[in-house]
């Protein structure tokens, strides 16, 4: 005999985890340019503040120091991006519950972001901008004092 309800619910199964296959693999690639894209951002912040690292070095900050600062500046931003990114999804859950609840009829539905996700998502900001900050902040550790307070 053949049990058609096993079969449906396995076709289901396995499209439901291709999608979450393809889902999964669009968000590793936009987190890969993500961090591409901060990690230019900090690079143009080294390179416009280059007489600023050389001053510094010239005072007597470590090359440590210096790239201290920039890190400093990629958790800074993964932070308020983090906050931000949760925030507006958090403010989103409304107007979209409604929308499914009053599409599909029904009652009592509601998805939420919890607590424990949201700081996890947060923290992920802040670990990924500050491994994205990583390169430039050396960069900018590396440079010459003495050439550095020569450019313009």
């Amino acid at each position: 005999y053949t049990d058609t309800a096993k079969l449906i619910t396995k076709a289901f199964g396995d499209i439901i985890n291709s999608i979450t296959f393809i889902l999964i693999a669009f968000s590793a690639i936009s987190l890969l340019v993500s961090s591409v894209m901060i990690g230019i951002l900090i690079y143009v912040s080294v390179v416009e503040r280059t007489k600023e690292i050389g001053i510094l070095r010239a005072l007597g900050s470590r090359k440590r120091d210096v790239s201290r600062i920039f890190n400093a500046e990629a958790g800074i931003l993964g932070l308020i991006s983090g906050v931000l990114g949760v925030a507006v999804a958090s403010a989103l859950t409304v107007p979209i519950n409604r929308l499914v609840a009053n599409s599909l009829n029904i009652k009592g539905f509601e998805a939420s972001v919890s607590p424990k996700a949201a700081c996890t998502l947060i923290l992920l900001s802040v670990a990924l901008t500050l491994i994205a900050g990583f390169i430039p902040s050396k960069i900018a550790a590396r440079k010459n004092p003495v050439e550095a307070l020569r450019t313009e």
